[in-house]
């Protein structure tokens, strides 16, 4: 026999009686070699192992195209080469079925480098979009105040664009721009910020050396009441200067200090001794309260009204009572008063004749009470003395319109 044929398979080649050597493909017979070597079935056979080579080659080919852990581009060239060897392969063998297995091959190159490229996009956008995200951080951020954590974060966005790739070259060139633009649009607001700062401070220093010098001046006042008042007018100016720098302001705030603690520890000393002396007010005003409590409003809250207004005037006659008893006591007498006005006012309610006169001059006397009392437990002692004046007015006018309607 001299075709190289396998039963049931079509002959792929022979070898003629002078040695030639044939192959049969699609397009016909082509001579691939000369045999002499030995018989023919073994000149077969040589050249059959050639194809089997071809194939074995292939059929890698074939894995490595389909293996998400190959380089399309290696494979794809790799096909090529072996495709453009195949039409003149020395090998005896269905070299068409080969082709058709190459070209298979590299349409799955292609198909593997055109979602490779796709991929390539989908990642170039996504990188772009995280870079147009950082634009947007950026020019959001360039607007704020928030100067530390600012600087901070633009310099945390700066690491985090260089780390991104993938972007062409004109996106990423123009994203950039606007980018660095509201960096810089960020830097010039933050020095200008901390250049007024500087400025501020060294006003604020200045003034808080002048209110350091008031304060110095007021510590050996014995005017307590003003004086009291005007050091914590210049606290208020003093928070309403501003700060200066650190090592300024502590030096300034340590005079400052140490001027208000000299005049409110002597204040404090004066009013203890004041204190001592008037112990005697505090029995006198526990007796008026006790006196408060004990009077029977619901029988006749008129009556018990005016046994308030004694206690009352008997109450500032006595003057003032130690510090730490003072508020007690003045809460004790606000609860009595209240009981003996709510049943005043009820019994008010009742009584139609009254004169509108004598009803607005008790409303007033009303809220002037409550007022006196909310400035008695607020320790709003200006506030109380003023209102106290007026009280008295207020009640020596109820009293006289009273007695006209009489």
């Amino acid at each position: 026999m001299t075709d190289f044929e396998q039963p049931g398979t079509p002959p792929w080649g022979r070898i003629a009686d002078d040695g030639t050597v044939y192959v049969r493909t699609r397009d016909g017979e082509r001579v691939i070699g000369s045999w002499q070597a030995g018989t023919t079935e073994e000149g077969l056979a040589f050249y059959g192992r050639r194809y089997e080579e071809l194939a074995a080659d292939v059929a890698l080919l074939e894995g490595r195209a389909g293996s998400p852990a190959s380089d399309p581009k290696a494979v794809g060239a790799a096909a090529r080469r072996l495709r453009e060897s195949i039409p003149a392969a020395a090998a005896i063998g269905d070299l068409d079925a080969l082709l058709t297995r190459i070209d298979a091959v590299l349409a799955k190159v292609d198909e593997r480098l055109a979602e490779k490229a796709a991929e390539r996009a989908r990642a170039a956008e996504a990188a772009a979009d995280r870079k147009r995200a950082l634009v947007a951080e950026a020019q959001q951020l360039s607007a704020g105040n928030n100067w530390r954590a600012g600087s901070e974060r633009f310099r945390a966005m700066v690491e985090e664009w260089k780390a991104i790739r993938g972007v062409d070259r004109r996106t990423d060139s123009d994203l950039w721009a606007q980018f660095a633009s509201a960096r810089r649009a960020f830097d010039t607001r933050r020095r200008a910020h901390f250049a007024e700062r500087d400025s501020q401070a060294e006003a604020a220093a200045a003034r808080k050396a002048e209110l350091a010098a008031q304060a110095e001046k007021l510590q050996d006042s014995t005017e307590w009441g003003p004086t009291a008042g005007r050091f914590r007018e210049l606290m208020t100016e003093w928070k309403a200067a501003g700060r200066a720098k650190r090592e300024a302001e502590t030096e300034l705030w340590q005079r400052f200090k140490a001027a208000q603690d000299e005049f409110f520890s002597r204040r404090s000393a004066h009013f203890a001794a004041r204190d001592t002396e008037l112990a005697a007010n505090l029995e006198a005003k526990q007796a008026l309260v006790a006196e408060a409590e004990s009077i029977d409003a619901g029988s006749d809250p008129e009556g018990a009204r005016k046994r308030l207004k004694t206690i009352h005037d008997r109450w500032e006659k006595i003057g003032h009572v130690p510090r730490d008893a003072r508020s007690s006591l003045e809460q004790r007498l606000g609860d009595a008063e209240r009981r003996i006005r709510d049943a005043s006012a009820a019994a008010r309610k009742v009584v139609t004749s009254e004169s509108p006169l004598v009803i607005r001059l008790r409303e007033s006397v009303t809220k002037l009470e409550a007022r006196l009392d909310r400035a008695r437990h607020a320790g709003d002692h200006a506030l109380a003395s003023e209102t106290e004046a007026s009280l008295a007015t207020q009640r020596e006018w109820l009293a006289q319109a009273e007695r006209a309607t009489d």
